[in-house]
């Protein structure tokens, strides 16, 4: 059951005109008032062919016209209006049940607080058989205003009671993180104008689309602009940035000047606090060790960045931060993916951008290293192998799955549930990315005699899922791959262990692909060499590769060969 209360209006009558009239597509029948204030004392228009609804709209008013002509200061905006609709699988009401509904929500919103004699006047009407709607004029018998600060809150919780009670479709508690759903005036412009989406869900995909792009407020500011989105920046005198709004080319008011947006009004993360807190915080500095990976492309490290993803969730404020930048990676790969798998990716992104805030303030400077992995792959201008491809979508599989288990765990119901419906478009995605790889991997499968072999590593490095990785179909294209890997000299028991300890094979479909995908990651190198890696970490701290010791504790033993030296203490 939905319950949404419309700004204030100050036309009472006209109000009920609508609500007695035919509809705006003859859909209104038989309107008539299903509940009302306790002193209504007025027969309703849609029962007594007597009855007016300027006489209606008189009554309801009065308390109104008595302030006005008492105080100097009139009140206008006194119109209180909140629509109430059942799902469209629910039972049908009686009018007896619509009536105790409009009581139950007229007391949370404050309205007419329950044994409260001097509230507001308000009445139901119910036109149709799944909803009705109230109206109450917001002025007391006393004169004073009610006091209705988040009534909206009060009346969802409201309406997730009425539906447990009244075996309802139930919905879930909202946390004030949601996007405003569109108006029916948004969407039958959109109708009108041919749109698929409404101005504000056009704006709000393109405003994502471009954080990934951007590492600063005016650089967003400037690629908005470069773009095809109106922006209209609000400065100050000294030129700083101090918010800015936004508009889709094409949708004017009636007096034909542009709509703009604020972006806050978007989305409640788009506003440019939000904005500037993600995007305006310092890199971390390299460490010495990361030269290495210099050399691996945008989709190999943003693949590493996301193997640490669950080292992250240990405190919440980082673990929002990390959940964040995982929108914004979400949404970079789905840009630069193959046309073949956009469609599901750019679906997991929009499911994700939800599941991307809540009531939980983000540390932003925890995520720096997977939005620089985003901005990177934003920028790179080649496209990933079909391996790379395939293991950064696997670990986005993962990532997504810790993203909805952390936000479950905080009863998060929202954002779970976004989270949910990301993991579905990007288990689709990764499918399609790794068919052709398992093809390939499946035709040139090791003999027998070594994937025996094999085998036996699978049981001796994951014995409790052995039997179903061996069962997979997947199986044969992982024996080739652990050949392969082997064949770089990489060890196969050890590479099993490390692939298990990265993601958990209890709830994988087909353990077999997950491990497919990150052993390709892990073993795309051939294995490093010990003397070499020596050399380079004593390079990295400046210590001569041949530098005697000065403490006489390090000096080489007598038993050492000539030429090599003694262990050395870090």
């Amino acid at each position: 059951m939905i319950a949404a209360i419309k700004p204030n209006g100050s036309n009472t009558r006209g109000l009920l005109a609508y609500l007695y009239g035919p509809g705006r597509h003859d859909e209104h029948l038989d309107p008539h008032i299903v509940a009302g204030f306790a002193m209504l004392g007025m027969p309703d228009p849609g029962r007594d062919e007597n009855a007016t609804l300027t006489d209606l709209a008189r009554h309801l008013d009065e308390p109104v016209r008595l302030r006005n002509s008492e105080f100097g200061k009139k009140v206008t905006n006194h119109v209180w209006h909140c629509p109430v609709r059942a799902a469209p699988e629910d039972r049908q009401l009686s009018d007896a049940e619509w009536g105790e509904i409009a009581q139950r929500i007229v007391q949370a919103a404050g309205i007419a607080p329950d044994g409260d004699d001097l509230a507001c006047r308000w009445i139901a009407v119910r036109h149709a058989d799944d909803h009705i709607h109230i109206l109450a004029t917001t002025v007391r018998e006393d004169g004073r205003r009610p006091k209705l600060h988040d009534s909206g809150v009060r009346v969802g919780d409201a309406c997730r009671e009425i539906e447990k009670e009244y075996g309802l479709r139930q919905l879930k508690k909202g946390d004030r993180t949601g996007t405003r759903r569109p108006t029916q005036a948004e969407m039958h412009k959109a109708d009108r104008l041919g749109w698929e989406q409404t101005s504000r869900e056009w704006l709000q995909d393109r405003i994502r689309a471009a954080i990934p792009h951007a590492t600063s407020a005016e650089e967003l500011i400037a690629y908005l602009e470069a773009g095809d989105i109106l922006v209209k920046p609000r400065r100050g005198p000294s030129g700083d940035l101090l918010g800015y709004a936004v508009g889709r080319p094409g949708d004017l008011n009636n007096d034909g000047e542009q709509i703009y947006h604020p972006g806050g009004k978007i989305a409640p993360d788009l506003s440019l606090p939000k904005l500037k807190a993600r995007l305006e915080n310092s890199v971390p500095e390299e460490h010495p060790t990361a030269r290495r990976n210099r050399s691996a492309t945008p989709w190999d490290q943003a693949t590493d960045a996301l193997d640490t993803l669950h080292t992250g969730l240990g405190n919440d404020t980082h673990a929002q931060a990390h959940i964040t930048a995982l929108g914004e990676l979400l949404e970079a790969t789905a840009q630069k993916a193959p046309d073949n798998l956009r469609a599901e990716l750019q679906g997991a992104a929009t499911a994700f951008a939800r599941a991307q805030r809540s009531q939980i303030r983000a540390e932003d400077r925890a995520a720096q290293t997977l939005r620089k992995a985003a901005r990177d792959i934003a920028h790179t201008a080649t496209g990933p192998d079909g391996g790379t491809l395939a293991a950064l979508l696997a670990a986005l599989v993962w990532a997504a799955i810790i993203a909805t288990r952390w936000h479950e765990a905080k009863n998060h119901a929202h954002q779970t549930d976004a989270a949910r419906q990301a993991v579905q478009h990007l288990q689709a995605a990764a499918d399609d990315a790794l068919a052709p790889a398992l093809t390939e991997l499946e035709h040139r499968q090791p003999r027998a005699q070594t994937r025996l072999v094999l085998a036996n590593d699978v049981r001796a490095a994951v014995p409790d899922h052995a039997t179903r990785i061996l069962a997979d179909s997947s199986w044969p294209a992982l024996a080739t791959v652990l050949a392969d890997a082997e064949a770089r000299g990489h060890k196969p028991h050890q590479l099993l262990k490390e692939a298990a300890a990265q993601r958990e094979l209890t709830t994988a479909r087909q353990p077999a692909r997950v491990l497919i995908t990150r052993i390709q990651h892990t073993s795309r190198n051939p294995a490093p060499n010990r003397r070499a890696e020596a050399a380079r970490r004593r390079s990295t701290t400046g210590t001569p590769p041949f530098a005697q010791p000065r403490h006489p504790s390090h000096s080489p033993s007598p038993a050492t060969p000539t030429g090599q030296q003694g262990p050395r203490r870090r």
